[in-house]
């Protein structure tokens, strides 16, 4: 995880992201900027849906799309009408590590188990949904998608500022993920 920025004062976040939503984001979640009062999203976040993630954020400072592994190619109209009219320019999409969307063929029988004694399905339509829906999900690594995802994101959404962020479970802190090039200058 070399490629992770930490997070620890004002001065550690990037230019392209200072005095942005993206930069208070950072400083409320890692920092303990106090918390100011909105009355409309400044940014959009996608995160994973995982349980163990929790943002600290005041009230109204952000649309948030929670999906698995992070994963907005199936949220797209959310991520439309969140720019389109709630007018935010910027999002920060957010990985975690330990993500269970990375490598999901190791959880395939868990899962049809799970369908069959959770939910009251039958093994072979599980087994089917699993197959049908699995290799939409996958992520492989969550650094790696995570950057693919933000370049999407920015090819679709040229006047978006995006930034990819990895939430660590460990200490529950987030970390800029340093990408290979200047892509996170402003747009």
């Amino acid at each position: 995880m070399n490629q992770l920025q930490e997070i620890t004062s004002t001065s550690d976040i990037p230019a392209p992201y200072r005095g942005t939503p993206i930069g208070l984001l950072l400083e409320y979640h890692n920092i303990g900027r106090p918390y100011e009062s909105y009355s409309k999203a400044q940014l959009l976040i996608g995160m994973c849906m995982d349980n163990r993630k929790h943002l600290h954020i005041p009230d109204n400072f952000a649309f948030i799309i929670r999906s698995g592994g992070a994963n907005l190619r199936y949220s797209e109209f959310k991520v439309s009408y969140a720019v389109a009219v709630g007018e935010v320019r910027c999002l920060a999409l957010i990985g975690h590590n330990q993500c269970g969307m990375v490598n999901l063929i190791d959880r395939k029988e868990q899962f049809i188990r799970g369908l069959v004694e959770n939910a009251g399905w039958q093994a072979e339509a599980a087994e089917d949904h699993f197959h049908h829906f699995a290799p939409m999900f996958e992520i492989g690594s969550e650094i790696e998608f995570v950057l693919s995802e933000v370049k999407r994101l920015r090819l679709r959404y040229p006047k978006i500022l995006v930034a990819p962020i990895l939430y660590r479970v460990e200490d529950n802190r987030l970390y800029l993920i340093q990408e290979n090039n200047n892509a996170a200058a402003s747009p």
